[in-house]
């Protein structure tokens, strides 16, 4: 697999892309431009929930390669994404009870490639992200997850609480890392279980907080109030590592 990521530029292109079901990240259109094949494109990503940005034509100038962009670039993951049911059924294979990590508005993509390769490490049979709001498996994203892509699955949805409605069907629990939750060694992170990892700044969006089962904390004696999203990952997965371990 390549860890670049790459533009498609011109309209003819970039909507054969999406005929042929090539993965979109985003979307760079030219501020003000509604002629028909435009008006097309941005039809197929709305159809696709692709990011869409509106930029002037000096900035899709800088992003082209080519020079003959035609007022629309791609930006194509680096990666192809899988789905939800093929982590389910990878933990299925393994006999494992499901460990999932779903990360809300990771923006970073060093802080999405570290959690990417934790949860690798970690045992966990997938990372879940969210189409808006979030980086995408982008060339930085995969040079930091230090070759984890090539193994750990990434799944891209729509609606993450809808996600987690749907996983709780399928048997899974999801805790939420939040400072106000309870110490996680008083907690039984056993099972078939979802780790709910926020960013940094906003922590986890009010929506999808709702839907956890139940929040747990990192103790934390230092002077800031914080830990780094993919440290924040590490410590709890790898306690939930232990407490499987000593379960089994």
């Amino acid at each position: 697999m390549s860890y670049s990521e790459f533009t498609i530029e011109g309209r003819n292109a970039v909507m054969e892309a999406y005929r042929a079901g090539k993965t979109i990240d985003k979307l760079y259109v030219l501020d003000g431009c509604q002629d028909g094949p435009i008006l097309s494109i941005k039809r197929e990503a709305k159809k696709h929930d692709t990011m869409l940005k509106y930029v002037t034509k000096e900035r899709l100038d800088q992003l082209s390669e080519t020079g003959k962009h035609q007022g629309v670039i791609a930006v194509a993951a680096a990666y192809e994404y899988a789905t939800v049911e093929e982590m389910l059924a990878k933990a299925k294979k393994l006999g494992e009870p499901p460990f999932l990590f779903l990360l809300d508005n990771i923006e970073d993509p060093h802080n999405l490639g570290a959690i990417i390769r934790t949860a690798n490490l970690a045992g966990a049979h997938g990372v879940i992200i969210p189409k808006n709001r979030a980086v995408g498996l982008t060339a930085t994203v995969a040079r930091t997850s230090a070759g984890a892509l090539n193994y750990t699955p990434v799944a891209r949805v729509t609606n993450l609480a809808k996600t987690i409605e749907e996983l709780k069907k399928e048997g899974l629990w999801f805790v939420c890392a939040d400072m106000g939750g309870e110490l996680m060694y008083r907690q039984d992170l056993t099972g078939p279980i979802g780790l709910v990892i926020g960013n940094e700044g906003e922590g986890v969006g009010r929506l999808v907080k709702e839907k956890c089962d139940f929040m747990t904390a990192i103790p934390m004696k230092g002077n800031i109030d914080s830990l780094n999203a993919s440290v924040a990952a590490g410590v709890l997965a790898y306690e939930i590592v232990r407490q499987r371990l000593g379960a089994s």
